[in-house]
């Protein structure tokens, strides 16, 4: 009995050092490739704009990103049932890879355009599976932990990348090899701190629509963020040109909106574990519909007012992706699972796309704070659209 005891105690031991080992794994991954893209996509936006291009076609550079991030996405399920996650993740590896070489063989729009395209799906598969992964082996108890400190740990890592271009300038070919050379570097955590890897054998195709009739709370919530966010990074600096400040107290509305996405993804991960993430997600949408109207009440004439409503309202909103992450990882398991965090990513996407025309077309018809006003009205939609679902079935 005692020797069979302290060998079951020895199996739980290391299965629990293999599920640090690969959580470790997955967040670095992850955290390496995020330094990587953030240098990237500041960095494409820099040389087309040192070349002359108007905003809408350095925008549209973005914009053909995010439709491949939609359509690689869904494919992501089938992918991991036939190669499992590690091949997955070193096959995304090497595609972005070769893509960050080919931007630096060429100038020409529409090769970058092409290239961003393949570039956006390796990196669509990256996410998803690497997401699959950590939720698929988080100890349920601690998920929302867990996911709380990957998306701070992805926060940083976007904070970091454009401040390299500051030590190897945006000329040449430097910047991008350096780019290529971080997301090399994101393979050697899968080589040496892998350990516990989650299997799917058979996985169904993406039923978006199915996923959102089944659980609206959590995956309309990706949409929401990934709309709130697009529309905050890109228009946040307007805001700020149309309010008469300039352009660098604008850059700085943008870095106190992330801030409070770091600070907050700590506590509102442990709280998720505390109580029904689905009356969490349904308590920050409401917050995040009174901070959107405090902000645009308050105005910049109360500067540090504003400034300190803008970073709790960004960990508001910001919380609302990882809270709906874990919630499908409460939800789903196996290949259902693979499926929702495709499915949840591609809303993420989808609202990516469709944030800033709404929030763009609020501030032209309200300036300024039309921006704010039409996150509101983003928020609304939600809250009606996941209460009016409650008022019909008693289990989420």
């Amino acid at each position: 009995m005692t020797v069979n005891f302290q060998q079951d105690e020895q199996e739980l031991a290391l299965d629990g050092r293999q599920i640090i080992l690969a959580l470790v794994s997955a967040i670095a991954t992850v955290t390496i490739v995020g330094v990587g893209l953030s240098l990237t996509m500041t960095l494409i936006a820099l040389r087309l704009g040192e070349q002359g291009f108007s905003a809408r076609a350095i925008g549209l550079n973005p914009t053909a990103g995010g439709f491949a991030i939609l359509a690689g996405a869904a494919f992501v399920p089938a992918l991991v049932r036939r190669m499992s996650v590690k091949p997955l993740l070193f096959i995304a590896l090497l595609t972005s890879c070769l893509s960050l070489l080919s931007f630096a063989l060429t100038n020409d729009y529409w090769a970058w355009l092409a290239i961003r395209a393949v570039f956006s799906a390796a990196l669509s598969v990256l996410f998803v599976t690497s997401e699959y992964w950590i939720n698929a082996i988080a100890p349920p108890r601690q998920r929302g932990f867990v996911l709380g400190f990957y998306m701070t740990s992805l926060a940083g890592g976007f904070a970091v990348g454009p401040g390299i271009l500051g030590f190897v300038g945006t000329a040449g070919a430097a910047p991008f090899i350096v780019a290529t050379a971080l997301i090399a570097l994101a393979a050697l955590p899968i080589v040496l701190w892998s350990g516990k890897v989650p299997e799917s054998k058979s996985a169904p195709p993406v039923p978006v629509l199915s996923f959102l009739t089944s659980i609206p709370i959590a995956t309309l919530a990706g949409l929401l963020y990934g709309a709130i966010e697009a529309a905050s990074l890109g228009l946040l600096p307007v805001y700020a040109l149309r309010t008469g400040l300039s352009p660098e107290t604008g850059a700085l509305f943008v870095t106190l909106f992330a801030l409070g996405n770091v600070i907050f993804q700590f506590p509102v991960g442990f709280a998720s574990d505390q109580m029904d993430r689905s009356k969490l997600l349904l308590s920050l949408a409401i917050l995040g519909l009174c901070g959107a109207i405090a902000l645009a009440v308050t105005g910049t004439s109360h500067f540090p007012l504003f400034c300190g409503l803008l970073v709790i309202w960004g960990g508001i909103v910001g919380s609302l992706y990882a809270v709906g992450l874990a919630h499908l990882g409460s939800r789903y398991s196996g290949p259902d699972l693979a499926s929702a965090n495709a499915a949840f990513v591609m809303l993420y996407s989808l609202g990516m796309l469709g944030g800033p025309p709404i929030a763009g077309l609020g501030m032209d018809l309200i300036s300024p704070n039309g921006f704010f006003f039409s996150i509101a009205g983003l928020l609304v939609v939600y809250l009606g659209l996941v209460c009016g679902r409650r008022q019909h079935r008693s289990v989420w």
